[in-house]
């Protein structure tokens, strides 16, 4: 939320092995959306890779409206895409009607990943996906072809999971299914805890029924 030190690190680092930077709307300052241009263009100007916006109000406490994510694809060729992560289907089809042909929507919330793909959005940056990359990758590539019913099958068999693992917050609910896949331990750190033994019980329960 330190435009000034985005700017320094974009400018001082080397980014010769990355493909493009994912950069989150400032947090806590709740800048307007004059402010959010305004930093999002300097950081435009500073980059030497493309750039993702990420537009996720329930974290920033602000949120990027389509009129400010438009301006900026329409302004600047290096801003190439979204994660757009507010959780509401109106916002992202407004900004799948009015974005530049270049430009790329990407689901940032994986319960509604499949409305937007089928809407035109180009795809998802997913937390379930960690856990269940095979399936939910399925879902994603059969709603870009448009085999609606057989995406909507594997959305239904993951949409408990994905109520579950942000029921008492993420990374906690993911990492406790890291745990029951064998994957890693479900450490977190403070001031975030583990999930209660109840989620933990009913996350285990989906992940041994869940056809692998």
């Amino acid at each position: 939320n330190h435009t000034a030190q985005v700017v320094h690190e974009l400018k001082t680092r080397d980014l010769s092995s990355f493909t493009a930077i994912l950069s989150v709307s400032p947090y806590y300052n709740k800048p307007t959306q004059e402010g959010i241009y305004q930093h999002f263009k300097a950081i435009a100007e500073a980059s030497p890779i493309p750039i993702i916006l990420y537009n996720v109000p329930g974290r920033t406490s602000s949120n990027m409206l389509p009129t400010t994510v438009i301006r900026l694809a329409q302004e600047f060729s290096n801003i190439v895409a979204i994660k757009e992560a507010a959780g509401d289907i109106v916002q992202a089809m407004q900004l799948l009607q009015h974005k530049p042909a270049h430009f790329h929507v990407i689901s940032g919330d994986d319960m509604i990943t499949l409305p937007m793909v089928l809407a035109g959005g180009s795809g998802v940056i997913s937390v379930i996906g960690e856990g269940f990359p095979k399936a939910f990758s399925d879902m994603v590539r059969l709603g870009l072809n448009r085999k609606v019913d057989e995406a909507y099958a594997i959305h239904y068999q993951l949409a408990d999971a994905i109520n579950m693992i942000f029921e008492q917050g993420n990374p906690a609910g993911i990492k406790e299914v890291f745990m029951h896949l064998g994957l890693s331990e479900s450490t977190v750190r403070l001031p975030l805890v583990n999930v209660s033994s109840d989620l933990s019980q009913r996350l285990k329960q989906f992940v041994d029924a869940f056809p692998l």
